[in-house]
């Protein structure tokens, strides 16, 4: 039976009970779009940060749903190297939108590896296991690959002061999830197309 929470129209997923991680509202039909905000405002999303570098719902958003908070904070994904910075100000954005009691969806495209990745880097915060939290994205979100995850969690333990054989540890036991937890991209973002790339 489908969890009453998760939503039914949307492309996102709840991760943790305030935070949300998906890709981005059907950029090909209108209706479709502004069902998909209804319902996120429905389920109580206070904020979106939007982390696309190619496209922005700002102004779609603000004009159908003005009481969302939006932060529109674009990083490409082609596997490049995120700079520190970045998952500083994304990061520190939703804790601060957490703490006003706020609920948050982290969304790229896709919602494969942007969106997700940052909503790692936000529950890393929360304290959560590093291996954990993959799992909890996953089990909510099974084509999210959150190829970001390491790079995440090398921030967290620079901005935590974790020691190099901490960090070491966790990367090793992400490497293991990984190889436990394999996940054909090219499968999965050639499935999502063939879904509608804007939502099921």
């Amino acid at each position: 039976m489908p969890d009453p929470r998760q939503p039914r129209i949307a492309d996102a997923v709840f991760v943790t009970d305030r935070l949300l991680v998906g890709g981005d509202l059907d950029a090909r039909d209108d209706d479709l779009a502004g069902r998909q905000l209804a319902e996120l405002v429905e389920l109580g999303v206070t904020h979106v940060v939007d982390v696309r570098v190619e496209w922005d719902d700002l102004d779609y958003v603000a004009e159908r749903a003005p009481a969302i908070t939006y932060l529109h904070h674009g990083m490409d994904d082609a596997g490049q190297q995120v700079p520190l910075e970045w998952f500083d100000e994304g990061v520190a954005w939703i804790r601060s939108a957490l703490e006003e009691g706020g609920t948050v969806l982290a969304h790229c495209h896709m919602g494969i590896n942007r969106g997700p990745s940052l909503g790692y880097a936000v529950m890393l915060t929360l304290g959560w296991d590093p291996v954990e939290a993959l799992d909890a994205i996953r089990r909510a979100r099974p084509q999210a690959y959150v190829a970001y995850a390491e790079q995440a969690l090398r921030w967290h333990h620079i901005r935590t002061g974790g020691t190099v054989d901490q960090h070491a540890a966790d990367q090793a036991r992400l490497k293991e999830w990984r190889r436990s937890h394999a996940l054909d991209l090219e499968t999965v973002i050639r499935l999502k197309r063939e879904q509608g790339e804007g939502g099921p």
